[in-house]
């Protein structure tokens, strides 16, 4: 297992295609990925949000099947740390806290704002665009990634997702660096 470890804020978890990339790229051990009961409640309500239709069933065995899949990810004990923290956004003081307790070194998040550098340096933690983060990983290990998302796209059945419908769903959700490696990582497999 990777010691590398990343907290994934509630923003990148939110959609499927890119959870289920980091997810996976976890699964596979090239980094330990990190969330808390809040990250899991704030995306779920996110989801819930966007998709007024979509039962809380369905995102809660999303959620038991995270926690299954990767059983040390979720952390606790933060909580006493959330109060003595400052950020631009108070909301996001429990993220950082989590960081802190699980030893990361990244917060993979879209709002890299809400994380500054002076104060995440503090921490020895930067906080990382998901795109800059899965352009690390694919970089880190082509074949691994390779693999897994093939796996990954073999299991997407209902319905369907080909490689490059898959792709075009990571390019809408800004991931334009990920989406032209992994168009040129299945190119060449």
């Amino acid at each position: 297992m990777s010691n590398f470890t990343a907290v994934l804020d509630a923003n990148v978890l939110h959609a499927y295609p890119l959870a289920s990339v980091l997810l996976d790229l976890a699964e596979a051990r090239m980094y330990r990925a990190c969330w808390s009961a809040e990250i899991h409640a704030e995306w779920m309500r996110s989801v819930q949000r966007a998709r007024s239709g979509i039962p809380l069933e369905k995102l809660e065995r999303r959620r038991d099947a995270m926690d299954t899949a990767l059983p040390d990810a979720c952390i606790s004990g933060h909580e006493c740390l959330v109060a003595c923290l400052e950020l631009p956004d108070p909301d996001d003081r429990h993220v950082l806290a989590v960081a802190i307790r699980a030893k990361a070194q990244v917060i993979v998040t879209y709002n890299e704002s809400d994380f500054p550098a002076a104060t995440l340096a503090g921490f020895d933690l930067v906080a990382q665009h998901p795109d800059t983060f899965l352009r690390h990983l694919i970089d880190l290990d082509r074949n691994v990634v390779r693999a897994r998302l093939e796996m990954m796209l073999a299991r997407l059945v209902n319905p369907p997702i080909g490689k490059d419908e898959y792709i075009a769903a990571l390019e809408r959700l800004s991931l334009p660096e990920t989406a032209a490696a992994l168009r040129e990582l299945l190119a060449d497999g």
